[in-house]
């Protein structure tokens, strides 16, 4: 095996060391070492889930930082959160998206374009008086859920972000703006809280046959999504009324012996899914809409 046939390994599969040495003087054992390492690129880590917490520490320390420096920050503003995204502008006959990044901070919400710089729009937190997620069907066909946010002098502006439901979250849970939850019925925001929400695996269909990847996965009373840490939308989002039943699949899985989850959907399709736990998200899932719990 060549150093590139075992960087590739490496990065791609990854390996597991197992090494007990012991060393010796005048064959008197001095010194014991047991070591067991895993050694991978950190896609094929997180896709088993191991290293999550000091990759979602350091993404975020390094958000933390780009903002900073592309955000003029006002005297003890600091930045809530920050996520691609974009603003409707409406003016005369012109209608159209401008994409940039959102930010979030303890004062206000602002889109920015970087490139060339630009804010592109931007509201004081108190100004704010409703925030809605509003779904949208878009050229292609894909339904988006977008955010509307209605200000103090009856304006109502269209954003788009990236995680549009995390986003609505913080609005509303904002003390500087003292925001109040005001949502039209069937939207995502009625999903909260969270009936179940963790570590899963997730087999997803592709050309090459199907492949497992660990993400983080969320149940609520409207819909089941998950999604890898390197995608920028979920993989997976299935409405729990199309569950139509829940069952263990015998045999190894991912998160070990009948670690895997079988989601029947009302359209007759099945989705696997791997738990550490599939015993408690059986039950969740199961009472989350209409599913009938099997072995």
């Amino acid at each position: 095996m060549t150093l590139d046939d075992l960087v590739e390994v490496l990065l791609n599969k990854g390996a597991v060391l197992h090494l007990d040495l012991i060393v010796a003087v005048a064959d008197i054992p001095l010194i014991g070492v047991s070591v067991r390492a895993a050694v991978a690129g950190m896609e094929t880590m997180l896709e088993y889930g191991m290293m999550r917490h000091w990759d979602e520490a350091t993404r975020a320390w390094a958000e933390r930082s780009v903002a900073r420096r592309a955000l003029d920050l006002r005297e003890g503003e600091s930045v809530v959160r920050r996520m691609s995204g974009g603003h409707l502008l409406t003016e005369g006959v012109y209608h159209g998206w401008r994409p940039g990044t959102v930010y979030l901070t303890d004062q206000r919400l602002v889109v920015l374009r970087e490139e060339p710089r630009e804010v592109l729009w931007q509201t004081d937190l108190g100004a704010v008086r409703d925030v809605r997620l509003k779904p949208e069907r878009t050229v292609g066909g894909e339904e988006r859920l977008r955010l509307e946010v209605s200000l103090a002098d009856g304006r109502r502006e269209l954003l788009s972000a990236r995680e549009p439901e995390t986003l609505h979250g913080l609005l509303t849970r904002s003390r500087a703006g003292h925001l109040t939850p005001a949502l039209p019925s069937g939207t995502a925001a009625e999903e909260e809280p969270p009936l179940a929400e963790g570590h899963l695996w997730y087999e997803e269909p592709r050309r090459s046959g199907p492949l497992w990847r660990g993400g983080q996965a969320r149940l609520t009373a409207g819909r089941l999504t998950w999604k890898s840490p390197l995608d920028a939308r979920p993989a997976l989002v299935l409405p729990t009324t199309d569950l139509a039943g829940v069952r263990r699949a015998p045999g190894y899985g991912p998160g070990g012996e009948g670690s895997v989850l079988v989601l029947r959907t009302a359209a007759g399709e099945e989705i696997r899914l791997a738990a550490d736990d599939p015993d408690r998200w059986a039950r969740r899932l199961a009472s989350a809409g209409p599913v009938a719990a099997t072995a």
